[in-house]
């Protein structure tokens, strides 16, 4: 938390609009176009200040930063595609390389890896899957305190990490809850993550006229505007100013810790916009809410250090503030100082969460966290402002949509069902529906069954 006070792609989708030949020469008319995961989550639409900054942070060519963004979306859904088909086996999946061009699932069954393969990801044979190491993670928080103040799985080593930021604190918070030390991979951590406390994401907000954090995501909530941001930030009725000290609204309803996710109404005078503030303050598009796959690149904005980017390194990890613990986090690469609290991180189009805490600086390099946006939408029945198409508004009671119960404007997790135009299916990568994200037509979010 930090406040400051006064290739191609890693597989491809099923071809789709090939021209079947048929007997004397004729031609049956072409299948409809299938649109990639890239098209989805318009990657080719990446804002020239992202991609520079993508270039800048994480040492690109031009050429790899557009080609990383299409080949992040393509391992994304070929992910997803995986973890449902193998099931209680699966063990993680992540990307390597400059342009993000390799896919590696790992899986805890010999008899997943010819069908793992069979995508043009690569193959890991592990012992662990990840329900086993997240519950290890889940017994070590309850005990943890800032001596361990970071635990996380890691698919790469499959192995649980405690950060320890005094010698012995690992083993004793190992000995006190009775877990395998086989399990754990032990790192000295020589800073601890703190607050970054201090309707565009990235703009600053002063909260009661003092202390000073960013605008994650704008959104709205019925006809009223506000953002999504950080929940140790304030807390309900807390007062806003926008950037520019002109009242702007106050926190409807925050989290933290435990989570770290609040969101503010602004009031008449301010409205939402599908916009992330960019370098130089140019406007980068929102166009969704799909979360990228460990190894992504990520970029975030915040109203002190601006704009930087990274990658991100593990999901759901859990980390001890001095005010306390919050579970579900994403650990990343990218710097942040005080006062970009709040802030946005985006990968590509697509939104992924708002800065919560972390260690180190921009000068020196840093480990930061976010919460992810989904969970924060779904909490407080809020639609993400987006680009290109309006999302509709949240789900209401009793209505479903013509075609069947998928809904534009909800939230939907990983494994979640929907029946459309007769069909079912089950959600591969958790999002916020939108008109033209109909599950027919993107099946890099959903697969039929």
């Amino acid at each position: 938390m930090l406040k400051r006070h006064a290739r191609a792609a890693c597989t491809a989708l099923a071809a789709a609009g090939l021209l079947l030949a048929g007997t004397g020469g004729a031609t049956a008319d072409p299948a409809p176009a299938v649109p990639s995961a890239a098209a989805t989550l318009r990657t080719a639409d990446a804002a020239p200040e992202l991609l520079a900054a993508m270039q800048r942070d994480l040492g690109l060519t031009p050429t790899q930063a557009k080609a990383r963004l299409a080949h992040e979306a393509e391992a994304g859904a070929t992910a997803a595609r995986l973890r449902d088909r193998l099931g209680a086996a699966f063990a993680g999946a992540w990307v390597d390389g400059a342009d993000a061009a390799v896919l590696t699932v790992a899986t805890t069954r010999a008899a997943d890896t010819a069908a793992i393969r069979a995508t043009g990801a690569r193959a890991k044979l592990v012992a662990r899957t990840l329900a086993d190491l997240d519950g290890a993670r889940a017994a070590l928080d309850r005990a943890a305190g800032p001596a361990t103040p970071v635990r996380y799985v890691d698919p790469r080593s499959n192995t649980l990490v405690v950060e320890e930021a005094e010698a012995g604190a690992a083993a004793r918070l190992l000995a006190a809850t009775g877990t395998d030390a086989a399990l754990v991979t032990v790192v000295r951590t020589a800073g601890a993550p703190r607050p970054l406390y201090d309707l565009r994401g990235g703009d600053a907000y002063y909260m009661n006229g003092s202390g000073r954090c960013s605008v994650g995501f704008p959104v709205t909530k019925g006809t009223v505007n506000g953002f999504a941001t950080a929940g140790h930030c304030g807390r309900a009725g807390t007062s806003t100013t926008g950037f520019n000290q002109v009242a702007q609204g106050s926190f409807q309803a925050s989290v933290f810790p435990g989570n770290d996710m609040a969101w503010v109404a602004a009031n008449a005078n301010w409205s939402s916009t599908p916009y992330v503030k960019g370098s130089g303050g140019a406007n980068v598009q929102v166009a969704g809410s799909v979360l990228q796959p460990v190894g992504a690149s990520v970029c975030r904005s915040g109203s002190t250090t601006g704009w930087h980017c990274g990658t991100i390194q593990q999901h759901n990890t859990s980390v001890t503030y001095p005010e306390g613990t919050i579970s579900g986090v994403t650990r990343t690469t990218v710097c942040a100082e005080p006062g970009d609290s709040g802030g946005s991180y985006i990968s590509g189009s697509q939104a992924q969460g708002v800065t919560s805490g972390g260690s180190g600086n921009c000068s020196s390099g840093g480990t930061t966290f976010f919460q992810p946006l989904n969970p924060i939408l779904s909490a407080y029945g809020l639609t993400l402002k987006v680009s290109g198409s309006d999302p509709g508004p949240g789900p209401g009671p009793g209505e479903p949509e013509p075609g069947g119960t998928w809904k534009a404007g909800t939230v939907y997790a990983a494994g979640a069902t929907v029946t459309h135009g007769g069909s079912t299916y089950r959600c591969i990568q958790g999002h916020q529906a939108q008109t033209g994200w109909e599950p027919p037509n993107v099946p890099a979010l959903w697969q039929r069954v």
